[in-house]
This record gives structure tokens, C-alpha cells and sequence, in this order.
């Protein structure tokens, strides 16, 4: 027998004899390698176990969805209910100067060719369209149902790039999406997937496709629910949001990296605390998640001052972000930090002062921020000082660390007991922050919340939902109730509308990612008109 032929005989056997017995992932490697030897196969890939669970008629199909759960690799990808998928963008000159950057050729400013997104990109010579269908493919290969996806581009410096460049890009990302469910079933080599969409055409014609495609995808079986962009604080302003928002961004990161300016201007960063604080605001009043990068370490730092600065993060109203990424600095060939350490200029944190430090962040963190990352994906081989412990996330969970943040919380499968919906308020500049959530009786498990802005400044509306999130492994548009497609959504958008006419708004508006306009024009959401044409407008009856 060819082995081929072999090799699915074996599969078949693997999941009729063992599929309904396994339990975990101990008993499918032991299930494999046994098949392996009686059949003489070197290996037998998960994937491949997959897409013999996927070719089974749907009545079928179910009895295997246990198997089906142990086969996906990095599950954790879409427990928290998204797909995430990163892509970058082209290497474009960086308008900033900063000391700890690298400034690799043909990469861009900040990013080392040898970092997992970065290679991918490379790969894909960093065409949207290809990095995004490649991204889908290796998502579904590996179990997971990237129905819902949050995009997020990265690359440094986005609002530096030119606005022509900016269409084309997440133009040729949504066509992408819109693609997928016919090229899925096509193999097609990597080289041959390029964007559709070319860059001879004139900023107006992709525009105009831009609206096309995203209404397509408003209905699409794989939806963009959100769109990350990452920039500079310095380069915010009205119209840029606006722009942004046309393109359908939900969520912006900042570089903000500290808030003293002696530490931004020695390590030349551009701009100060000032330009930070007045980002901040102007994101919150145009409904965006603000997400904050932080680089605890920097020179002119010290582990005590950069608690105080975490402390005053969430003790400030200027501030008060939504998320947070831990990028301790770090030194790489290629930076003036580099040319510093040499010459014994600067000297990085020890491991266990920055444990230490990340430790008594994360005691102090509000329930109401969700720490994404703790360390940044370089290699090791490209750090000359500073971290290298790559899992520091674990090792921090095996010492004991408390965290009350949203990714420790947040739930990963059916709802258990009783819940509660809790409501905590804070000051912010310019109005007042709600988080609405419904939690576990113990306030231990998050189910599901709100953030809902109070603000008169707001040019879109006085009262703005900025993000809508339900937790639990993600369930494709229309799939079975866990947590997803139980109520809790439409429970906490309610509660949202209940607080805005308490606080007499007139109407409320919601930032939705594209794909998932539909859901809120079910609960009688609709389009706004002038500044607020990309958010989703309902008037409030008293």
C-alpha cells in the first residue's frame, strides 16, 4: 500500500478506534503513536486528523467535536472569542528617533526579521492580501473557526504612512476576508495570492471599493469584528481619527512607553507626556479602545519610578487606558542603546527586579484593564541584554502572582452558577468611564462586559459604547450557545442605554468593527450621518 493511501487509513482507524475515548492530549499522542506503528508512519499531524473530521456529514460531525477541541493547537488563540490576526505593514522611514529602536534594512523601524509576524510578512512580501488569507489558513489547519477576526496592523508609525498606501492596505485586507471561504477550497501557492486591488488606482477608486468590500463583509462567513492600528501619540488629530475611521479601526495602540518626560527626552522619543495625555483624550471622545505600550527599564528609569508611573496610570484621569502591553526594554544590535550599554552607559533591569516590578503591577492593576503581553516576541539570539525569558507570563503565574486584570479573569468555557453584573465608574478627561460587567458570584470569572463613555467634549456623541465583549472560545456567527449567543451581549448593552439616559444623553453610539454592524442593527442600531457616518447611532427614548 503507497502511503498516502496508507497514511489515510490510518486516520480513519485513529479517530473511529480512539476519537471518542480521548481525553486529553497525553491520550491522542500515545493514540497516534500507536497507529504510527502499526501502520510504519513516521508522524500524523493534528491537522491532518482535522480535515477528516471536516470532510464528515454535519450529523455526523458532532460526536467528534471533543477530538476536534484537543486538536487545535494554541487553543488559547480564540478563547478569549476573537481570531486575532497580525499582519505588517511595508518598512517605511520612521518619523521618530528613538534610542532603544532598531533600524534593521528592509524591515521597519522597531521590528527584527527574525520575529515570528515579521518572517510571516516577509514571506508573504508584505502584501495584505496574502498575509491575511495565508494567516486564515494556518488558523483553520490548526481547528480554529476564524469566523470572527480582529485585525491588527502593525508595523510602527501608521498614521506616517501615506493615506493612498493606507486604503490600498486594508482595502486588500477586507477583500481578503471576503475571499477566504472560496479560496479555502482552492490550493493555491503562496506566490501566486496578491492583492486584487492595485496601487495605480487613484485614492478616490479605493475608496469607493473600500465601501464596497466592507459591506460585503458586513455579512461575510469570515467578518472583520475589529481593526487595531498602532501609532504614534504625536500624530493624532481630528482628522486623522476620522480617517482611521473610515477604515474601519476600533482599537488604536500608542507608543506611549513612559510618562515622565526627563525619560521620554533622554531616550529622544519625540514628544512628551503632554502629547500623550491629549492622545488619550481625543481617542476616548472618538469612541477607540486605547491600548498603551509600555517600557518599563528605559534609561533614566529606575524599578521604583516605574511603579509610581504605573501607580499614576489609573490615578490620573489624562490616562486611564483600556489595555496594556509590557515591552521591558531590551538591548539589540542596531540602537543608540546598543552604543550605550557598550560603553556602559546603560545597564538593563536584572531578571529578578523585573519580576519584581511586573509582580507589583500587576497587584495594583484595575479590574477594569486587560494586560495583552508581558514581554515582546523577539528572539533571543537578538537580545545582547536585558530579558530573555520568554514565558514570563507562566513563570510569574507559578510564583503566585495576584492579578485582577481582564485576561486573567476572563471565562473560557460555559457560563457555571450564578452570575452578577457589576458596574464600576471612573474619572476620565473630559467625562466619566463606566465598566459594566457580568461576572461569577466570586467576581473571579468575567463573562462578558462594556465600557461605556460619558462625555460632553465627544464630537460623535455624549454618550459612546467603545467596546462590546463576550468571552468564551469563540462560536462562528449563528453556532451553538456557550457563552457567545447566550443574552449577555444584548444584557450589557441595556444596562449601557439605562446609564446614558440617566445621565440625559439624547442618543448613544457605538464604534462597531464592520462585520459586526449587523448585530446591533438588531437592536435598533443604525448608521450615523456627517462625523458620525462609521458609528452605529441610537436615539434614546426617556
Amino acid at each position: 500500500m503507497e502511503e498516502s493511501k496508507r497514511k489515510i487509513k490510518a486516520l480513519k482507524l485513529l479517530i473511529a478506534e480512539f476519537g471518542q475515548k480521548i481525553k486529553n492530549s497525553d491520550e491522542l499522542s500515545a493514540a497516534k503513536r500507536a497507529i504510527c506503528k502499526e501502520y510504519g508512519l513516521d508522524f500524523i499531524l493534528n491537522s491532518e486528523l482535522l480535515a477528516i473530521i471536516r470532510k464528515m456529514p454535519a450529523k455526523e460531525r458532532f460526536l467528534w467535536n471533543n477530538l476536534a477541541n484537543i486538536l487545535k493547537k494554541r487553543a488559547v488563540r480564540t478563547l478569549s472569542g476573537i481570531a486575532p490576526v497580525a499582519v505588517l505593514t511595508k518598512p517605511y522611514p520612521c518619523p521618530g528617533n528613538c534610542a532603544y529602536c532598531p533600524n534593521e534594512k528592509n524591515v521597519p523601524t522597531s521590528y527584527l526579521s527574525n520575529e515570528p509576524a515579521v518572517m510571516r510578512a516577509i514571506m508573504c512580501a508584505y502584501d495584505p492580501y496574502r498575509q491575511v488569507t495565508t494567516r486564515l489558513g494556518s488558523l483553520e489547519n490548526n481547528g480554529h473557526e476564524p469566523n470572527k477576526i480582529e485585525l491588527i496592523v502593525i508595523g510602527g508609525t501608521w498614521s506616517y504612512l501615506p493615506e493612498k498606501y493606507q486604503y490600498w492596505y486594508i482595502l486588500n485586507c477586507f477583500k481578503a476576508a471576503n475571499d477566504f471561504q472560496k479560496l479555502r477550497n482552492e490550493v493555491i501557492a503562496i506566490k501566486k495570492l496578491v492583492s486584487p486591488y492595485k496601487k495605480s488606482l487613484s485614492l478616490s477608486a479605493l475608496k469607493k471599493a473600500l465601501v464596497l468590500e466592507q459591506k460585503k463583509n458586513e455579512s461575510a462567513k469570515y467578518r472583520l469584528i475589529g481593526l487595531t492600528l498602532e501609532t504614534r501619540p504625536d500624530y493624532l488629530n481630528e482628522p486623522e481619527l476620522l480617517r482611521m475611521r473610515a477604515l474601519g479601526c476600533t482599537r488604536v495602540e500608542i507608543g506611549v512607553q513612559a510618562i515622565d518626560d526627563e525619560i521620554l527626552k533622554k531616550n529622544k522619543r519625540g514628544h512628551l507626556v503632554a502629547e500623550i495625555a491629549a492622545a488619550t483624550e481625543m481617542l476616548r471622545e472618538f469612541g477607540f479602545k486605547i491600548t498603551y505600550h509600555l517600557m518599563p527599564a528605559l534609561p533614566g528609569a529606575t524599578p521604583k519610578r516605574d511603579l509610581e508611573m504605573f501607580q499614576e496610570l489609573f490615578t490620573d484621569p489624562r490616562f486611564q487606558p483600556d489595555q496594556i502591553k509590557f515591552y521591558p526594554t531590551v538591548v539589540t544590535k542596531g540602537s543608540l542603546l546598543y552604543r550605550w550599554w557598550k560603553k556602559g552607559l546603560y545597564q538593563p533591569y536584572s531578571d529578578q527586579e523585573l519580576k519584581e516590578l511586573i509582580i507589583a503591577c500587576k497587584k495594583i492593576v484595575p479590574k477594569y484593564v486587560r494586560i495583552i503581553r508581558l514581554i515582546r516576541d523577539i528572539p533571543g539570539e537578538s537580545i545582547i541584554a536585558g530579558n530573555k525569558i520568554t514565558n514570563l507570563r507562566q513563570i510569574l503565574q507559578q510564583a503566585g502572582a495576584v492579578c485582577n486584570c481582564i485576561r486573567c479573569r476572563e471565562a473560557h468555557g460555559k457560563i457555571s452558577g450564578k452570575t452578577i453584573l457589576n458596574i464600576q465608574s471612573y474619572a476620565v478627561s473630559g467625562g466619566t468611564e463606566y465598566f459594566i460587567s457580568i461576572d461569577s458570584a466570586d467576581g473571579k470569572t468575567l463573562y462578558g462586559f462594556c465600557r461605556l463613555t460619558i462625555s460632553q467634549q465627544s464630537p460623535i456623541a455624549s454618550a459612546l459604547v467603545r467596546e462590546l465583549h463576550v468571552y468564551g472560545e469563540l462560536v462562528p456567527v449563528g453556532g451553538e450557545k456557550k457563552i457567545q449567543h447566550a443574552g449577555l451581549g444584548k444584557r450589557l448593552l441595556q444596562e449601557a442605554e439605562k446609564i446614558a439616559k440617566k445621565n440625559r444623553s439624547q442618543k448613544i453610539a457605538v464604534i462597531s468593527g464592520i462585520g459586526a454592524r449587523n448585530y446591533y442593527r438588531k437592536l435598533g442600531y443604525r448608521l450615523g450621518k456627517e462625523k458620525s457616518e462609521s458609528y452605529l447611532i441610537k436615539k434614546l427614548t426617556s
